[in-house]
Parts: C-alpha cells; structure tokens; sequence
C-alpha cells in the first residue's frame, strides 16, 4: 500500500459530460440519458458517495501511483492527470477501492481521453473494472472494460462494455498503457471512472469519534447517532452529518471566521482520510493518523452533538431525481425533530438546495419539493405543520465549490432558519 499525501490542489474547473464517443472497440454507447435539465445520475464511484481508495498495486506503484491519484480518479473532476512517470509501455496500475454497501452497476464510463501536447505523456489505452463481494483482496471478476481512444474534443465520454451486473462491495480499478506511446518510459495519465447503478441501503458508520494528527493538522471528534460535532487545528469549530461511511461536515476559526468544509472517512486502521476546502479553496486530501494515547485534546469542551435552528444538513438523502426521502435518513429526521421540539422559535424555515447539475429551474423546483417533503416527514413526527414552511434554494447559495464532486456532495443540503 502506499502512503496518502497530505496536498492536492484542483485548480482547472470541471468539463461537461456532455455527448457519447462514437463505439471503440471494447466500448459501447450510452443507452438512454435523464431529462435534459435534470441532474446526472448518482455515481457511486465517487469518493463523496463513499468510494474509499484502500490500496494502490501493480507496476505503477513503483513509479508514482499514490493515494492522490486514487482519490483523484474519484473526485468528480474530469480533467485528466499523470498517474504515474516515466512508465514502461507496459505498466499496469490498481486502485481498489472499498464501497458502502453492495452495489450492482450497469453503467461505467471514462471522460476527457484527451492527449497532453508531449511525447513523454499519454492517456491510459485499456481499462479493467473487476468487482469482489468476498474482500478487498480476494474474489475479484471482470464486470467491465474498455479498450479507449482519444477522443476527437473536451466534453466527450467513452462507454466501458459492462460483461456482469452483480452485487459488489469493493472495486479493483486496472489501468494498462498507454494509448500513444513514444518514448520507452512515458508519463500515463487517466482522468475519472464513472459508475452508475443502484446500491442497498449503507449502514451508518460510528466511529467518528476520537482524536487525530497529522503534523500541524489536529481534530477532535464527538459522534451521537449521525450527528458530529467537534473541533479543529487550534480554534475551529465543527458541526456535521454521517451519511453512510462519509462523513460531511462544515466549520469556522473562531478568531477570523475563516470557514471550512470536510468530506472524511475512517480507514480499517483507524486512520482519518478525507478532503478538506479551507475559505473555499480547492479541495485538499486530508489524512490524520490516530492521535497517541495521552496526547492533549484538541479543545476541552466541545459542543455536543445536535441539530436543529441554524444546522447545516447533508445527510438527508433522497431518490434519484425525486424528493423521496431514503429510509437511512430516518435516524438524522428523528434527531433534527428533537432538536425542534424543544426550541420555542415562532416559525422555522426548511430551505433545501441543490448543486449545479441540471437547470436552475429544474433545481428550484426540485429544492423545493424536497424540502416540503422533510417538513411533512417533521410534522408527522409531531410537530405543529403552523411552525413550519418550505423553501426552495435551489443552486443559488453554493458553500463550496461546484466543480467536483465533493464540493457538489456539500452543496445538496438542507438548513434549518428559526425566527
């Protein structure tokens, strides 16, 4: 396995996924799309949506495959990057990642196969997606492939041919060569697997809990059912939501108010793995080690873990395209009806808010249908339907980036605003 870096800088913005190569060999054409101002489908190869890197293989490890890259080629963000250097023509390299919950696709695809203006760089030639429900080192199969060309313009995406549909928890990404090799030892590039599909309900993680490191990174974490608070570095506060085995999470310095937000996970060490947007930066990787027993706590007092008047939510969870709450949302509905019970506020406002993804109309209509859904679900808990109304955001009012899909994960959000 090799060792995450601390730094990754995303700095060009995202390419639309726009309109299908013609086949390739290996590769098929896409089979039917949403409406045209709707948002994409949910890709459950993204880190946002749980698809943790746990191990990076083969020869390209040896030549400069790392964590970065791995959570690179999960991030959302097409645009195409060195995996590894100075790379044989016949270097393999394999990402496998660990999923939430047992997922079955029946689409992969890879965007933005575009060539660096160098003869000692070139984009990735074969792709192999090989699917395991045992482990993340055994019991792997072939589910999808693609032999992949360049593509004639930005924009474009290139099918894999997907050989089985099965329930899988781990994913083993195989990228060999190089589609234009000139030179002996070349620098090969990749850009974003995407991977759409259906998966069963993920179990809610807890442990979310503790004190982690990492250099001048610190972070203390208190964890009640899907709701976290906690503190970070010296003076930042921090309040979130567990969807799954991801945590999102936003926070402020208590001395300039300089805000940032987090999209973390728990590795099987116990290890903190994530990214993090400072003032809304570019996303960053973000890997903290488990603090030493003994070692002083991050702040000696941290707010409890709740929810309610002036919450951030981003872990109530609806239906593709549809403002059908999904059942693991329950446990967040539960703590955010007792959260406004017990607040004696005249009237709270239920705003809901979309990323970028489809038009701003669809988003507003969409927005607002959601957040009439989480205050029905709120007033058959108990509350009194005279307190409460519904407001459609929309993409308006982003708190972090829309260019990848980290920053899109943080944006679909519902706030809770009291008078």
């Amino acid at each position: 396995m090799v060792t995450m870096r601390q730094t990754i800088e995303r700095i060009l913005p995202v390419l639309a996924i726009a309109c299908a190569l013609p086949a390739v060999p290996g590769a098929q054409q896409a089979r039917g799309a949403p409406p045209a101002d709707a948002p994409e489908r949910i890709d459950y190869m993204a880190f946002a949506q749980g698809a943790v890197p746990v191990s990076i293989g083969g020869s390209g490890a040896r030549l400069g495959a790392d964590f970065e890259a791995a959570v690179r080629i999960v991030d959302g963000n097409v645009v195409s990057f060195a995996i590894a250097d100075r790379a044989p023509a016949d270097t393999d390299t394999e990402f496998v990642y660990a999923l939430p919950a047992p997922t079955t696709f029946d689409r992969f695809a890879v965007p933005n196969i575009t060539e660096t203006p160098s003869p000692t760089a070139t984009f990735t030639r074969l792709v192999e997606v090989h699917g395991s429900s045992v482990s993340a080192t055994e019991g792997f199969a072939l589910i999808a492939s693609a032999t992949l060309e360049t593509h004639r313009a930005r924009g474009m995406v290139t099918e894999l041919a997907v050989t089985a549909r099965r329930p899988v928890r781990w994913i083993k990404l195989r990228l060999i060569g190089g589609i234009n090799i000139l030179r002996p030892a070349s620098s090969l590039e990749f850009s974003e697997l995407i991977g759409n599909g259906s998966q069963d309900t993920p179990p809610l993680a807890t442990h979310f809990a503790g004190v982690w490191r990492a250099q001048a990174n610190r972070l203390q974490l208190l964890q009640n059912g899907p709701v976290v608070s906690g503190c970070y570095d010296s003076s930042g506060d921090l309040r979130g939501t567990v969807s799954g085995s991801i945590l999102r999470a936003t926070g402020v310095d208590r001395g300039d108010k300089t805000p940032s937000a987090f999209i973390l996970s728990v590795a099987a060490d116990g290890t903190l793995r994530g990214v993090r947007s400072t003032n809304g930066g570019p996303f960053r990787l973000y890997a903290l080690g488990i603090a030493p027993q003994g070692s002083a706590v991050v702040c000696t007092d941290p707010a409890p873990p709740s929810i309610g008047c002036g919450s951030i939510i981003h872990s109530i969870n609806f239906g593709f395209d549809s403002a059908d709450i999904r059942p693991e949302s329950a446990p967040v509905l539960a703590e955010l009806f007792k959260g406004l019970q017990s607040d004696r506020s005249a009237t709270i406002v239920i705003e809901g808010h979309t990323s970028s993804e489809g038009t701003e109309s669809y988003n507003d209509r969409l927005s607002e249908r959601r957040a009439q859904a989480v205050v029905a679900s709120l007033v058959q808990r108990g509350l009194a339907s005279q307190r409460l109304a519904a407001s459609g955001i929309g993409e308006r009012r982003p708190i972090a980036t829309n260019n990848d899909e980290s920053g899109r994960s943080l944006n679909r959000r519902v706030e809770v605003k009291c008078q």
